[in-house]
């Protein structure tokens, strides 16, 4: 059943994000009086679907992205039939480059409107919420917050010399600045500062690996609890505060996922708070390593809450989403100059699935947000000038700007089939990263 659940999230978050991208192409020929041949969510051979007026709507069996096939443009399919006749009005060739960088941008922008919109109305329903404290409650064993000096009840002073506030700030400033070198966080630590120094390697993913400090006041409520599992046979209820598990206080919620799969099949001791009463009970997780409820880490501190209107709240999404494109585009620059491990930085479909039901778990509004996130990395690959990228298509297309003379339809296949190539061998390789690193 978790499985399934897995693989229903990835296919929903898959699914909108090809879909969302391929209506940008899809309407922009539209806009541009371009014929569509098809609309495919998924890669050839065709499932289902049906034909309406010039356009087949379909599903295809490979699931990993789609297409929008334009007459008269040379793309994945390869079709080259088109060459031999004279150019129709209607068909992507005929038309002027400003329309037909318009149409090959299209998707992009659309997958870049689509978080926008997200963040729009995450920061409108949800408004922005920071956590006055930069005080450390608990370190996690054996990470690099552990690794580089950090002790339970340390207070941030400030990350590179600059002043941290709330821990928002602090965790968007120790990752900011390990894009660029080394970081150094200063902690007050008995009355006096302490300099903890850590090497730009030592920080790492945090979709990958936690950096290791938890801040006071936070605990491990329960979201959900599925009938008939192990956990609602113990008696645990939606809000109830995990406080220890197998002799385990717990501190932070992946603490929570090892304990139960390191201990699968197995009766375990778990202590739990129910208003202001402390229950207690014994719950044996299923051969899979599962107990049945969803629950995530909340912090009980003094905050401070925005509220914004719905106009408001448009500007605050437009910052989140630039800082959140600057940081992905220095992530792809550290990978590209071999500052970041390559292994280790690259997730592929089951990295995300794994994301995407990580985050459904947490509610809706954190599962928009991932699928947000998701659609900028989306736009921003699509657009790098990679042959069978959507990039790929804009160079062409700039290089006919340039240069006034169309690149050779046998050269552009040329470069789609090499292209295409070293894509099916880069999926390959982050499937088996995902397998090894699973």
């Amino acid at each position: 059943m978790h499985i399934l659940k897995i693989a229903f999230d990835f296919f929903v978050t898959l699914g909108v994000l090809v879909f969302v991208h391929e209506l940008g192409h899809f309407l922009a020929a539209k806009l541009c009086g371009m014929r569509v041949d098809r609309f495919s969510i998924g890669f050839p051979p065709r499932a289902i679907g049906r034909k309406i007026g010039e356009t087949d709507y379909c599903v295809s069996w490979i699931p990993f992205g789609g297409y929008v096939k334009i007459a008269g443009m040379v793309d994945e399919s390869m079709d080259v039939e088109f060459l031999d006749k004279p150019p129709e009005p209607w068909e992507f060739r005929a038309k002027p480059i400003w329309q037909r960088m318009f149409v090959i941008s299209a998707g992009v922008l659309m997958n870049l409107l689509l978080a926008l919109v997200i963040f729009w109305w995450v920061q409108y329903s949800n408004g922005r919420t920071l956590w006055e404290t930069t005080e450390v409650g608990y370190v996690i064993e054996d990470s690099p917050a552990a690794h580089g000096g950090f002790q339970a009840g340390d207070k941030v002073v400030d990350i590179n010399s600059a002043k941290v506030t709330n821990w928002q700030q602090l965790y968007d400033d120790l990752y900011t600045e390990a894009l660029q070198g080394d970081v150094t966080v200063t902690v007050m630590r008995g009355g006096a500062e302490l300099p903890l120094t850590f090497r730009r390697t030592s920080i790492p993913d945090p979709a990958q690996t936690p950096f290791g400090i938890i801040p006071v006041n936070t605990e491990i409520v329960i979201g959900s609890v599925e009938p008939g599992k192990p956990a609602a046979k113990a008696g645990l209820q939606p809000l109830d505060v995990l406080l220890a598990m197998n002799g385990t206080p717990l501190q932070y919620d992946q603490r929570v996922r090892q304990i139960v799969k390191e201990n699968a099949g197995k009766p375990i001791p778990i202590e739990w708070l129910r208003g202001s009463d402390t229950l207690r009970g014994t719950v044996t997780p299923t051969g899979e390593g599962l107990i049945g409820i969803s629950f995530g880490a909340r912090y009980t501190g003094v905050t401070t809450r925005f509220d914004y209107s719905l106009l408001g709240a448009l500007p605050e999404a437009a910052k989140y989403m630039v800082n959140t494109t600057a940081l992905f585009i220095k992530q792809m620059w550290q990978l590209a100059t071999g500052k970041t491990a390559f292994s280790q930085s690259v997730g592929g479909p089951i990295r995300i699935a794994q994301l995407a039901s990580q985050s459904s778990d947490l509610g809706f509004l954190t599962f928009i947000s991932f699928m947000a996130l998701l659609s900028i990395n989306l736009a921003l690959l699509n657009i790098l000038p990679f042959p069978a990228l959507d990039g790929g298509h804009l160079m062409f297309l700039v290089y006919e700007g340039i240069f006034h003379r169309e690149i050779p339809a046998r050269v552009k296949i040329g470069v789609q089939k090499f292209g295409m190539a070293v894509l099916l061998l880069f999926m390959a390789y982050v499937v088996f990263n995902d397998i090894v690193h699973f």
